[in-house]
């Protein structure tokens, strides 16, 4: 696993944690925002990929500046490692959907600092810089939150525009100088199965497309695959709104 800039002014900076090899787990991208040498962790990953996850993190972000951390569902792939990240930093506080602390609880570190977000979301601010969370229910899970940085214009979107791509991959949907509406077009069918088995509500997905199309969003980051950067989010944004989802899709 490797560490790749996604953003940067300043002392304002978000990484991408990213696996390109195939193994026996799925792959999962881990995300790190830093300001004024205060840093947040999103979906921190499982128990599995955590040592190649911290060797990459130490090379760009020290662990004593972790101040928190952020968990969007209770997945084991988004959270598993919890126990590894509190041992190696018990002052993270962390974040994630009331409605699942009771159940994150069962990875351990009972005496990890949770903090429940409320289902209409909310917000949090480290190193002066304001992350809102932004309700995704039922995207797939029934409490679940994305996150938000209105300046540097970044949206991480958990589940919502994953894709189960080939070894090898790049953290972008396309290269900055390629043709990106053909780079989204190949791309997409790595999605499609994905969204259509682990998405069960054709509400809650136009509800989120309602507040997601209300936000300034240069890159949509998800928890699995590659990152929408541009244009692309709005191709995104298009092509899952039409997408037919639901309990009664199948292979």
């Amino acid at each position: 696993m490797k560490a790749t800039s996604v953003f940067e002014a300043g002392n304002h900076r978000w990484w991408i944690i990213y696996d390109q090899n195939e193994d026996r787990v799925i792959d999962s991208n881990v995300y790190v925002m830093e300001s004024n040498e205060q840093s947040i962790l999103l979906d921190p990953g499982g128990f599995e990929i955590f040592p190649q996850v911290f060797a990459a993190m130490v090379e760009v972000v020290q662990p004593s500046t972790l101040q928190a951390a952020f968990v969007s569902h209770q997945d084991p792939d988004i959270a598993s490692s919890l126990p590894l990240w509190n041992a190696c930093n018990s002052n993270i506080q962390w974040h994630m959907p009331k409605l699942w602390e009771g159940f994150i609880r069962h990875y351990g570190a009972l005496d990890a600092n949770f903090v429940g977000i409320p289902d209409e979301g909310g917000e949090l601010v480290i190193g002066g810089r304001k992350l809102e969370f932004i309700p995704a229910h039922y995207l797939h899970s029934s409490a679940n939150f994305h996150v938000y940085d209105p300046e540097a214009k970044v949206f991480f979107s958990g589940d919502v525009g994953a894709a189960l791509l080939p070894s090898g991959h790049s953290a972008w949907v396309e290269l900055r100088d390629s043709d990106s509406s053909k780079a989204f077009d190949d791309h997409i069918q790595h999605a499609k199965f994905f969204h259509q088995r682990w998405m069960p509500s054709k509400e809650a997905k136009k509800d989120w497309i309602s507040r997601v199309n209300q936000l300034d969003i240069d890159f949509l980051c998800p928890q699995h695959g590659a990152i929408y950067v541009g244009e692309n989010v709005q191709r995104f944004l298009s092509w899952f709104d039409a997408l037919d989802i639901g309990t009664a899709i199948s292979r």
